[in-house]
């Protein structure tokens, strides 16, 4: 281990590359995906469960956790890493996403922003010295400097503020976080969907010299197209000797695609989430347990996963706890879909190592198309038993 961040690049495959982020907690085995524990916790998951799957590194939320339980409170009591048992690289983000999409009565200025707690209507302000207080009270190894997220579609003049108002704010953050061994501040590169203000913004941020650089502002209702074309409107102009995370990305099909464009870093509440709401990922794609073809399917989500979940449990016990209401069900599609994208990242590891990249997520997408081909033809043959036969 080390008492510095370094990140280093194994293998490439044209853009994408294979590499590590070496902290003081462990290793970041890249490209990573970490899961979302916003609250101080990944949803309907323990610990040693997370961690076992291959997570390097868990995301918590800094809005959440200012509110509930505090940040001063999570110090006294020993830091984030210590309340919810992790021992590993914790990723706090900013809190500027929720501030914008979960606060009421929210004023932004020059100075930060005030706003309401969407739990109990308190008053807060966030400044980006107090984000960085913040994330520094709850121990995270890797912070992220408060920035301005603008909702898409947008015009371009709010889009060229946001972005400006989010380089000023990360001069700020790196002033207030000044120099922390062992700990890695993170810009977040703004822009919109104009690819002329992103590579404004992460000409500028680079200058800071930063650990990282985040791309964020996506993954918020645009169409694929847009992200990846913002991606690479941005990747040229991003230091390949420092990490590179996509905020809030995504589905499995974003995620490949995002590597393939030279992304490290990734987390997202989608497979957590789908999973507490009956739906599943697999190598067979995505599928929504509570549909009726699957209440006497007494096969397992994937009889060649490692995960229990996927190989002991049958689909028609899983239709039926999620169709019950069961906590445990929750509990299963969590833990069956976190573990798919963990396979999903070695796969992807594996693939840039070997220079076959390419190879790799067209066999995965081909598997995906495949399956959702299979599931068609059966849903129509079950529709008209007779198929043809009477045309």
């Amino acid at each position: 281990m080390t008492d510095h961040f370094r990140f280093t690049v194994a293998a490439t495959d044209g853009v994408a590359r294979t590499g590590e982020i070496r902290m003081p907690r462990g290793v970041i085995r890249t490209p990573a995906f970490m899961p979302v524990g916003t609250a101080g916790t990944v949803k309907a998951m323990y610990p040693e469960q997370v961690k076992a799957l291959g997570a390097d590194v868990v995301l918590g939320n800094t809005y959440h956790l200012m509110l509930r339980p505090g940040a001063e409170r999570m110090a006294r009591l020993g830091g984030l890493h210590a309340f919810m048992q992790w021992p590993y690289p914790i990723l706090t983000d900013s809190g500027g996403f929720q501030v914008m999409s979960l606060s009421g009565l929210r004023k932004l200025d020059e100075r930060g922003v005030t706003f309401r707690s969407h739990i109990d209507g308190t008053a807060h302000e966030l400044t980006p010295e107090r984000s960085i207080e913040i994330q520094g009270l709850l121990g995270a190894d890797i912070q992220m400097q408060l920035d301005e997220c603008v909702r898409l579609p947008a015009e371009r003049e709010a889009i060229a503020r946001a972005m400006q108002l989010s380089l000023r704010w990360a001069e700020r953050c790196r002033a207030a976080f000044g120099e922390q061994p062992g700990r890695a501040l993170f810009g977040i590169v703004q822009g919109g969907d104009v690819p002329a203000l992103r590579a404004e913004s992460a000409r500028a941020l680079v200058g800071l010299d930063l650990k990282g650089y985040a791309i964020g502002g996506l993954a918020v209702g645009e169409p694929q197209a847009t992200m990846l074309a913002m991606i690479e409107a941005t990747e040229p102009h991003l230091p390949v000797t420092k990490p590179r995370y996509l905020m809030g990305v995504g589905t499995p099909d974003d995620i490949v695609q995002a590597v393939s464009r030279g992304i490290d870093m990734f987390d997202c509440v989608m497979p957590t989430r789908a999973g507490r709401h009956g739906m599943v990922y697999t190598r067979f794609g995505r599928m929504n347990l509570r549909n009726a073809r699957f209440a006497e399917d007494n096969t397992p989500l994937d009889p060649e996963s490692a995960c229990p979940a996927a190989h002991l449990y049958t689909k028609a016990y899983l239709h039926h706890l999620v169709r019950a209401g069961e906590i445990l069900g929750m509990m299963l599609l969590t833990w069956n879909n976190l573990s798919y994208y963990q396979d999903l990242m070695a796969g992807l590891r594996r693939a840039i190592a070997a220079g076959r990249l390419q190879d790799f997520i067209g066999e995965t997408r081909e598997g995906w198309a495949r399956a959702e081909r299979d599931r068609g033809e059966r849903d129509r043959g079950a529709r008209d038993p007779g198929g043809s036969a009477g045309a």
